[in-house]
């Protein structure tokens, strides 16, 4: 592993993102009645991409919006310029991270994505409100705009080919009403609130949010973590693996996930009940097994469509054996056009031989090799036996690289330490099968109980 990339700058990465930034900062107060440092906002947007067969468009675009006089068709090709700018930046990581690990990405297949569009009518309402907003600006939002979204995600929801946008409207537009009047925030989540948008409104053109295509797999599945991401509604626990194809050909890295939605009391080692009903493969996780795959689907993406029915539990399979052995070898998978994305990054690595440290802001870092990697701690779920002590403690990690605030960061999935002379592994997501931990078991007792009272006071309110 090349470590001493993790530091190196990356070309053209400042200029790309000061453009980005460029243009966020100008959403701020709204494109309705722009004011000069917000026109030259858009200039910088125009600017960055003149080279390529986007620059008319966008100037175009940038100009009118700089008028005040922006219609749809000129915000869609703003949001245009500003996805390729994030796709670059993405790519450009990709390219360093593939050179730290000296993996490559997966070959695309030609399998055709299903062609059946959703209602445009639909989409032309998301679109219009989008636009509303982005004229509004994120100081001029109130609860009456914010509320215009509710009639779309309602018309959406009904549909599951729509159910992607109709989910990220609705997370979108409660953020927004979280913070109303928008006049009053002390702190506006700029990029965030960019990314939120300009994804939504590209997902309102036809064909942007197809189904992806997928293709059988069949062969064995060797687990190496999962990453339990949860939110206030709703929880996922997605499961990085090396996908060994029974065909022979080159194993490759592989995703699957199951989501759930949640109440808020629920929280700890009592997510793992909400989830473990709906994938056999969390409990092969906290087993440490490996699992038998026939016919799953899998997406050019690397993303596997979870069905039990195509999914037999295996032999024992060790993560960091996993890791040691086929990690170097496996293709990383490839990424989806409007994906591209520098928050998207989540790469399947294995450190060994580092001391942990902290810098000077008290966060840990792991020293491999001379070079400092930054440990994102917050990443580590509580619903699992996994710390920021046994890491410190630890002499191999295994994890994801990731890329957030301008760096590399690595988000633990496990690590292995010394106890009694002898090598232990503790993963983050352990408990995901069950576990007879005593800290887990009594998480999961009390968690028992909290589940049981609401699923009580939901039939009584059924029932009347």
């Amino acid at each position: 592993m090349r470590t001493d990339l993790f530091t190196d700058p990356v070309e053209g990465l400042d200029e790309a993102l000061s453009a980005v930034d460029s243009f966020d900062r100008a959403l701020v107060s709204g494109l309705l009645r722009p004011q000069p440092d917000q026109a030259a906002g858009l200039a910088a947007l125009a600017a960055a991409v003149g080279g390529t067969p986007l620059a008319a468009a966008v100037a175009e675009a940038a100009d009118k919006a700089a008028a005040g006089a922006a219609g749809e068709d000129h915000l869609m090709a703003l949001a245009a310029a500003r996805t390729a700018l994030m796709g670059s930046v993405h790519d450009a990581l990709t390219e360093r991270v593939a050179d730290i690990t000296g993996r490559s990405p997966a070959e695309r297949t030609d399998a055709q994505a299903p062609t059946e569009e959703p209602g445009a009518n639909v989409l032309a309402a998301a679109r219009a409100w989008l636009c509303d907003l982005a004229r509004a600006g994120w100081q001029g939002i109130d609860h009456e705009l914010v509320a215009g979204a509710a009639p779309v995600v309602s018309a959406m929801l009904p549909d599951p080919l729509l159910r992607r946008q109709a989910t990220l409207l609705d997370g979108f537009a409660a953020e927004l009403a979280a913070s109303c009047p928008g006049a009053t925030l002390d702190r506006v989540p700029v990029r965030r609130w960019a990314d939120l948008w300009t994804r939504a409104l590209l997902l309102t053109l036809p064909g942007a949010a197809r189904t992806p295509a997928t293709a059988p797999a069949t062969g064995r599945l060797l687990p190496l973590g999962i990453d339990l991401q949860e939110h206030a509604t709703a929880v996922q626990a997605q499961v990085h693996a090396v996908f060994e194809p029974a065909d022979g050909t080159p194993s490759r890295l592989v995703r699957a996930a199951v989501s759930a939605p949640k109440p808020d009391t629920v929280v700890g080692a009592g997510l793992w009940q909400l989830l473990r009903p709906h994938m056999s493969l969390l409990t092969a996780v906290g087993e440490g097994r490996a699992v038998e795959l026939d016919g799953m689907p899998l997406t050019d993406e690397g993303d596997l469509v979870w069905d039990d029915e195509r999914a037999r539990t295996g032999e024992p399979a060790d993560a960091f054996g996993t890791a040691r052995v086929a990690l170097a070898t496996a293709a990383d998978p490839v990424t989806a056009p409007l994906d591209r994305h520098p928050a998207r990054i989540a790469v399947p690595v294995l450190l060994e031989g580092y001391t942990a440290e902290e810098d000077g802001e008290g966060r840990p870092v792991l020293a491999v090799a001379g070079h400092r990697l930054p440990v994102d701690t917050d990443r580590i779920p509580t619903a699992g036996p996994l710390t920021p002590e046994a890491l410190t403690a630890s002499g191999a990690c295994l994890g994801l690289l990731r890329w957030d605030a301008g760096e590399f960061v690595l988000q633990p999935l496990a690590v292995e330490t010394t106890v009694r002379k002898k090598a232990v592994a503790v993963h983050a997501g352990a408990w995901a099968g069950g576990t007879t931990d005593k800290a887990g078991a009594r998480a999961e007792k009390a968690a028992t109980d909290s589940v049981a009272v609401l699923r009580e006071r939901a039939g009584k309110l059924l029932r009347a």
